[in-house]
């Protein structure tokens, strides 16, 4: 190799471009899953409808809950990229947690909405040990610290129970969305929600 076509010591290699395959992937799962639950859809279902063949499977996942974990993972990183647009959108944090309180009232109401991805995938996953179960927790935590952070910052008297109550408003709106009216589940969540942040 001349030394006019060598790299500079420094350089960083160039990104691998991502799977097609493995994109597909993660979309056909991540929507199987969520419209009729991970345990009732098998890996062949998902194999068959992304249009790839089992060994590209497993060159990607060593197992259906790796799958599982991934998809989670990602819905997980687009809530919080989501959040943090919104805190940075709205410097003063009262404005920031309305928007994210209202983003979740426009979730209870969205077309083919099946309840909280989270709370499904961890009703499905007893074992509080397993890899689902802590990503479960992770999403959690940080979605509470968040809440309960904003709380503080516009000057809530008790911002750690504000954001426990909230995140209970939240769980129990998403489980009478999906299961009951979801326009009356959304006017109680944001009342409520309203009550408690007021």
């Amino acid at each position: 190799m001349s030394r006019e076509t060598q790299p500079a010591p420094d350089a960083t290699p160039t990104p691998r471009k991502p799977s097609a395959a493995r994109e597909r992937l993660l979309a056909t799962a991540g929507r199987l899953f969520y419209a009729e639950g991970i345990h009732t859809v098998g890996v062949d279902r998902v194999i068959s409808e992304a249009q790839i063949t089992r060994a590209t499977f497993y060159r990607h996942f060593a197992s259906k809950e790796d799958l599982v974990v991934a998809c989670l993972q990602i819905r997980d990183d687009t809530l919080r990229a989501q959040a943090a647009g919104l805190v940075e959108g709205q410097p003063d944090p009262s404005q920031a947690l309305a928007a994210i309180i209202e983003g979740v009232g426009r979730q209870l109401t969205a077309k083919g909405f099946r309840g909280c991805p989270f709370i499904n995938a961890g009703a499905e996953y007893p074992d509080s040990a397993a890899p689902v179960r802590q990503v479960v927790e992770a999403h959690r935590t940080w979605f509470r610290g968040t809440i309960a952070e904003l709380l503080a910052s516009a000057g809530h008297p008790d911002p750690e129970y504000a954001a426990d109550l909230l995140v209970m408003l939240r769980d129990g709106g998403q489980v009478a969305a999906y299961l009951g009216d979801p326009s009356a589940a959304r006017t109680a969540f944001l009342r409520s929600a309203a009550a408690v942040f007021g």
